[in-house]
């Protein structure tokens, strides 16, 4: 492999995981600082590549951000209303409502596949800005690293006010949360509505970016975005708000890195998915392992004692 194309395989994956770094934001923000997991990943994804299309199509590519954003917060206003208010369990609100925008998703985008090539998108508004610069052909990078800054710092600032912190301590400590003035109903909701409109702009984006959205364009999102979180946790678990999701950013270029590698030894796409599993099991299971490195020494050096 020569340099330049090592160079554009490691721009590709800086690309992806950008973008899939903005679904990693939003697990981080309702899986690790609300504690509820979201199963509603894989739908609500493809529900903001949907809408997110459609409006691009019909000509206004700066919209569809805003649409696309504000159907994700619709998608976690009834995921989160299950839960709270319809006694539903977290896990099961999630699947349920990911079920249901499989066939919202369709009726969205009008059949299961929509082609972009000739619309306009906030990457070719980009790129014809640049056009004749040295920057002309980092437009995707410059896009997707724009969005994942903005909702960093958006995070950083809002976890710290009086509604954020009382999303973390609704996920720290529900039962003390009850029993103090915060409502855990109303932060629970505005938590996922917030996560999920992250996701959607994910979809956006990766719609917009590849010039093309099917319906299972969300396939497999909420393995790719835990996998991604964990490996960033792992990385960059300790430290404040702005560290940590940081690091799930991280976390994403490496899962995007490793998705690459294994593309480049041409394995066939259905075994794709598997990749992804083993990743989340080395992700999950490798501080476990590392933990228990010292009695496994002590083990190894009393055996070789004989005792």
């Amino acid at each position: 492999m020569t340099f330049s194309a090592l160079m554009g395989l490691l721009q590709t994956a800086l690309e992806l995981g950008l973008i899939s770094a903005l679904t990693v934001l939003a697990l981080f923000l309702s899986y690790q600082m609300l504690n509820v997991c979201d199963l509603s990943t894989d739908g609500c994804f493809t529900l903001g590549a949907a809408v997110g299309a459609v409006v691009a199509i019909s000509g206004h590519p700066y919209l569809s951000i805003i649409a696309a954003m504000g159907a994700g917060l619709l998608s976690g206003f009834i995921t989160g209303f299950l839960q709270t208010k319809m006694g539903i369990d977290s896990l099961l609100a999630g699947i349920i409502v990911n079920t249901a925008l499989y066939s919202i998703n369709i009726a969205v985008m009008g059949s299961s596949l929509l082609n972009m090539n000739k619309t306009e998108t906030v990457f070719t508004k980009l790129q014809t800005i640049l056009k004749g610069t040295f920057l002309a052909g980092q437009y995707k990078l410059i896009v997707a690293l724009a969005a994942v800054v903005l909702v960093v710092l958006f995070l950083s600032f809002f976890l710290r006010t009086r509604i954020g912190l009382a999303i973390r301590a609704t996920g720290d400590n529900p039962d003390m949360v009850r029993t103090s003035s915060i409502n855990p109903v109303i932060t629970t909701i505005i938590g996922l509505c917030i996560a999920n409109a992250f996701t959607a702009l994910s979809g956006c984006l990766l719609a917009q970016s590849q010039k093309s959205v099917n319906i299972d364009i969300g396939s497999g999102m909420v393995t790719i975005a835990l996998a991604s979180l964990l490996i960033g946790r792992t990385f960059m678990g300790k430290g404040g708000i702005t560290t940590r999701a940081i690091g799930a950013v991280l976390g994403a270029f490496v899962f995007r890195i490793v998705y690459t590698i294994a593309l480049r030894f041409n394995m066939p796409a259905y075994m794709l998915k598997l990749v992804s599993s083993v990743i989340v099991i080395l992700a999950i299971s490798g501080p476990y392992f590392k933990s228990r490195i010292p009695m496994y020494k002590r083990k190894a050096a009393l055996k070789k004692s004989g005792r």
